[in-house]
């Protein structure tokens, strides 16, 4: 067997992370770790990280300071771009309000976490699912217009009183890594009255809630783990395999 040409030739994988850092481990341990099962060996991803601080974005979030988002995450944008990344993908969904917007100004791919979340849905032939995430993503208009108009998809938002629930142990516990049964039972109980609502499957649309639940928790339900689907899309497209938005 030949040998490969080294040092391998490889497409560079930026990831705009911390928010949280929870969540950014698990993208660079999972992308990291389907590069090797596709290499073999030794080999594994070329991943730039760019981590924000997360005390800055929970302040951003909290307060509605969307302009104030969009310039601290334009200027780690730039960094990225200045190591010269082949393609970047943003570890949480939350920030897409800001992230998509930066990206598509600029000419370096980027790999929103809706699409292959989307395509998913649509490859599984649901049309109503349910969407767990942070406040602002479970009301966004713009994730909800994405799912539609893209990939055919309708997204069911929590009760308010359950929206604030789930947001808050994303953001008091699931960034912390701060695991708890009782948590646990919350998200499943809040999954069970959007089933009973409609639902036909669920976005775990916010990249710490696959610290918490999975599919393991909801047999018979279909889960879409953002955090692993976007993941593999950004590994396919280091392959060649798809393109970027």
């Amino acid at each position: 067997m030949t040998s490969p040409v080294r040092p391998l030739p490889q497409k560079t994988i930026g990831v705009l992370g911390g928010m949280s850092d929870a969540a950014t481990a698990d993208y660079y341990r999972l992308i990291n770790a389907r590069l090797n099962a596709h290499h073999g060996g030794w080999d594994n991803a070329e991943v730039i990280v760019v981590s924000v601080n997360f005390g800055n974005i929970q302040h951003f979030v909290r307060n509605g300071l969307w302009d104030e988002a969009r310039a601290y995450l334009a200027e780690k944008v730039d960094r990225l771009e200045g190591a010269r990344v082949d393609v970047v993908v943003c570890a949480t969904n939350t920030m897409h309000r800001v992230v998509a917007p930066i990206m598509a100004e600029r000419s370096t791919p980027f790999i929103h976490i809706v699409d292959p979340t989307g395509a998913a849905i649509r490859a599984a032939g649901l049309r109503r699912v349910a969407l767990l995430g942070t406040a602002p993503t479970m009301c966004s208009a713009e994730m909800a217009r994405r799912y539609a108009e893209k990939f055919g998809v309708e997204v069911m938002a929590p009760a308010e009183a359950d929206i604030a629930a789930v947001d808050r142990i994303i953001f008091d516990e699931l960034v912390r890594s701060d695991i708890r049964p009782s948590s646990r039972a919350e998200y499943l109980r809040v999954i069970d009255a959007l089933r009973a609502a409609g639902a036909e499957g669920v976005i775990l649309g916010c990249t710490e809630i696959c610290l918490l639940i999975g599919q393991g928790d909801l047999p018979g339900f279909p889960v879409f783990d953002t955090t692993a689907l976007h993941v593999e899309a950004a590994v396919d497209y280091a392959l060649g395999r798809m393109p970027a938005a």
